[in-house]
């Protein structure tokens, strides 16, 4: 059979699908060769450093362990651990959801005011994939910050405070390998909450073209989140806030850590992972392009 006499049969060219991992692979490096990106994870890296030697050369640090409750900052006096969970606790409530907001603007609204995204489905890549993809990009760009952060504080932390005084904020104390857990644990629990902010990001960035509204969105969001829990009258919504739990991230460095706020923290935000991504999914498989 002839090539006329195949194509006249009804046959059609395929294209095989591309590669998972390719797919990955490309998001995480598109993400981070952005100046913009490399920006902020630079300016992220800084902050530890900087408030770790404006503490320690203020003479903040002159004492001993911390007695009882202590301010968070006060007890780099005596424990390195102090510096990249206060550092965290600080940032938290504006500049690293800020950094995934950007990452999440950009993987959908972004490509979509270039004109890039139509070419993911060219590839082909089907709408579930490719918001499987972008996600994933964002939970790393969010793990990726959270990580920086707080190795650049415990470097700091321990140059500046020493490993011998590592204390909780309980007044106990701990070993090296006891207080690495303490920050594991920050570490991905911190990332857990960003990720439920990029997952919110990318549901606003299946609505618009404009990054922008994307990033000023989920700032709004933040921002009203904060005044609705100074409101006693809004008790009752309170527990539905995903910044609620936020102010609980200091218990990693109590003895024994108070589990209860944190796991109902991290169930939130998994609430808030699934809402938002479900609403991105069902966006981008109801638009026609």
């Amino acid at each position: 059979m002839t090539t006329v006499d195949t194509l006249a049969a009804g046959w059609q060219p395929t294209r095989a699908a591309a590669p998972f991992t390719r797919l990955v692979w490309s998001e995480l490096r598109w993400i981070f060769r952005r100046p913009r990106t490399l920006v902020v994870l630079g300016v992220l890296g800084a902050i530890p450093v900087i408030i770790g030697l404006s503490v320690h050369l203020s003479g903040s640090t002159d004492g001993g362990p911390p007695n009882g409750e202590a301010p968070l900052f006060v007890t780099f006096a005596s424990s390195a651990l102090a510096l990249p969970v206060g550092t965290l606790s600080v940032t938290l409530m504006f500049l690293l959801p800020l950094t995934v907001a950007m990452v999440g603007a950009d993987a959908i609204a972004g490509e979509q005011s270039h004109g890039t995204l139509r070419g993911w489905l060219l590839a082909p890549v089907t709408r579930g994939r490719l918001l499987t993809v972008k996600a994933l990009g964002v939970a790393v760009a969010a793990l990726v910050a959270v990580t920086l952060m707080t190795s650049t504080g415990v470097v700091t932390g321990f140059v500046l405070g020493g490993t011998d005084g590592l204390f909780t904020l309980s007044g106990t104390s701990l070993t090296v390998v006891e207080a690495l857990g303490r920050i594991g644990i920050t570490i991905s629990w911190v990332a857990v909450q960003l990720f439920a902010v990029g997952a919110v990001a990318l549901a606003i960035s299946t609505f618009t073209e404009h990054p922008m509204v994307v990033v000023a969105g989920i700032l709004a969001g933040d921002i009203l989140f904060g005044v609705l829990l100074m409101l006693s009258a809004v008790d009752w919504l309170h527990p539905f806030l995903l910044t609620v739990s936020w102010s609980a991230l200091p218990d990693v460095l109590r003895d024994p850590i108070p589990t209860g706020t944190l796991t109902e923290g991290a169930l939130r935000a998994g609430c808030y992972m699934l809402i938002g991504l479900s609403i991105a999914y069902a966006r981008l498989t109801a638009k026609d392009g």
